[in-house]
C-alpha cells in the first residue's frame, strides 16, 4: 500500500500547526508604508487593461496556501533541479496572469527594495481583486515569507479537481481547520471569472462514467453549456463562472440555486444536505456572504509552513539564483 495519503496528510497537518512569525496588518508601516496602495493600483491596470486577469489573480491564494502555506511557492518557476507546482495537475492550462504579480512586484522594489515579499503581494492582490470588482475590502494581515522551494508534487496530490464533489471538498477544508462555511464562502471566488470547457466535458457527456449529463443540471443552461462546449470544441474555449462574471456577489449562489453552477465542484455544494444550507443563505444575504468570505480569507490566509523564508526580489526564483556560481 502507498504511503503518500498519509504522507500528504501528515504535510497539511504540518502546514495548520506551524507557528511561525505572527501577522499584522500594520507590517509595512515603517518599511513600506505604500505598500498596498501601489499593489492596488497595478491591480486596478490590470483589470483595465483585462478584466478577467484580477480573477485569475485572486485564485492564487487558494492555490499558494493549500501547498504548505502561503509562501509564494506557487509562483516559482521550475530549475533542472526543482519541478515547480505551475505545471501541477490543479494549475496547468488554469492559472495565468503571473505577468500582474510581476509588475506589482517591480513597482514594489523601485519604492521599498527587498522590503515586501511575494507571499504578502498575493495576500493584497487577492483582496483588492475582490474589492475592485464590487466586493467587499478588508484590513489583511502581513509579515509572510517566501519559500526557498515548490512542489508539483505536493500541489497535485493536495489541490482539487473540478469533478471534486463536497464531501471530498470538505475533509480536505477540515484538514486545514477551515469549516463547512469556510467551504461554501470561499467557493464563492468563483463569482467572478471564467473555466474551461476540458473542466465540465465530463458533466456535459459523461457524468460518473453514465454516458449522460450530469442530472443536477437545469436543461436550459445545459443547451447553453452544450453550445459553448460541443464534443469537437477546443477544450480551451472558456465560459462564465456564473451569471455575473466580472461582478463580485452573491449571484454565484443563487445560480447553483437554479441549477446553473458551472464546474461539478460548484453545483455539488447545493446537492449535497450540509453544504446546501449554506448556498441558500448566502444567496438570499449578500452581506451575511461577504462576511463570511472575508473571515474565510483571513483563516486561508493565516496558513504557514514555519519553514525557513526570504523576501524574494523577483518571485519567479529564489534569490540565490541571482548569484553568480
Amino acid at each position: 500500500m502507498s504511503l503518500l495519503p498519509s504522507l500528504v496528510f501528515l504535510l497539511l497537518l504540518m502546514v495548520t500547526m506551524a507557528t511561525a512569525g505572527p501577522l499584522c496588518p500594520a507590517f509595512y508601516s515603517q518599511t513600506c508604508p505604500h505598500a498596498e496602495a501601489i499593489v492596488r493600483d497595478v491591480m486596478r491596470k490590470a483589470m483595465a487593461r483585462e478584466p478577467r486577469s484580477v480573477a485569475s489573480v485572486m485564485r492564487f491564494q487558494f492555490h499558494d496556501c493549500f501547498v504548505n502555506g502561503c509562501d509564494a511557492s506557487l509562483l516559482l518557476d521550475d530549475t533542472p533541479s526543482m519541478l515547480g507546482e505551475k505545471l501541477a495537475l490543479s494549475n496547468i492550462n488554469s492559472l495565468r496572469s503571473f505577468e500582474v504579480v510581476d509588475e506589482v512586484k517591480e513597482a514594489l522594489e523601485k519604492a521599498c527594495p527587498g522590503v515586501v515579499s511575494c507571499a504578502d503581494i498575493i495576500i493584497m492582490a487577492a483582496r483588492d481583486a475582490v474589492a475592485l470588482t464590487g466586493g467587499p475590502d478588508w484590513e489583511v494581515r502581513l509579515g509572510r515569507k517566501d519559500s526557498l522551494t515548490a512542489s508539483q508534487e505536493e500541489s497535485s496530490n493536495i489541490m482539487p479537481s473540478p469533478r471534486t464533489n463536497a464531501t471530498s471538498l470538505i475533509d480536505l477544508f477540515s484538514k486545514y481547520n477551515l469549516s463547512v462555511k469556510d467551504l461554501v464562502a470561499l467557493s464563492g471566488s468563483h463569482s467572478i471569472g471564467k473555466a474551461r470547457c476540458f473542466s465540465i466535458m465530463f458533466r456535459l457527456y459523461n457524468q460518473s462514467g453514465s454516458g449522460k449529463p450530469d442530472p443536477a443540471i437545469e436543461p436550459g443552461f445545459r443547451e447553453k453549456l452544450d453550445k459553448l462546449c460541443p464534443l469537437n470544441v477546443d477544450q480551451n474555449v472558456t465560459g462564465d463562472l456564473d451569471a455575473t462574471a466580472q461582478l463580485f456577489d452573491n449571484q454565484y449562489f443563487k445560480d447553483l440555486v437554479a441549477g446553473r453552477g458551472f464546474l461539478n465542484s460548484d453545483q455539488t455544494l447545493f446537492t449535497f444536505p450540509q453544504t446546501r444550507k449554506y448556498v441558500k443563505l448566502f444567496s438570499n444575504d449578500e452581506n451575511v456572504y461577504f462576511n463570511a468570505f472575508v473571515e474565510g480569507m483571513l483563516k486561508l490566509g493565516e496558513l504557514q509552513s514555519g519553514q525557513p523564508g526570504e523576501i524574494r526580489t523577483n518571485c519567479r526564483k529564489v534569490n540565490s539564483q541571482d548569484v553568480d556560481v
